[in-house]
């Protein structure tokens, strides 16, 4: 699967286009790993060293990693 970028205003935050339905309706925030076990892609993303936050919208994802971490060493295992 073919997934998106784009950068946001926070360039700790990058957010993830997967090209199909993320969430049925809402949004759901995943501020840290603490509840992230309620959703097993939520869960994944947290397992990648430097991620601090998940956030769900329909059809896209957003992380948000640690300052002392490169996009370019986490991007590839978030989207794999």
């Amino acid at each position: 699967m073919f997934i998106q970028t784009e950068s946001t205003p926070n360039p700790a935050t990058l957010k993830f286009l997967p090209g199909q339905t993320v969430l049925a309706s809402g949004t759901a925030d995943f501020p840290s790993a603490e509840g992230a076990d309620k959703s097993p892609l939520a869960a994944r993303i947290f397992a990648v060293k430097g991620v601090n936050g998940v956030f769900f919208g329909t059809d896209f994802v957003t992380v948000t990693k640690a300052d002392d971490v490169e996009w370019d060493h986490i991007k590839p295992a978030i989207t794999g």
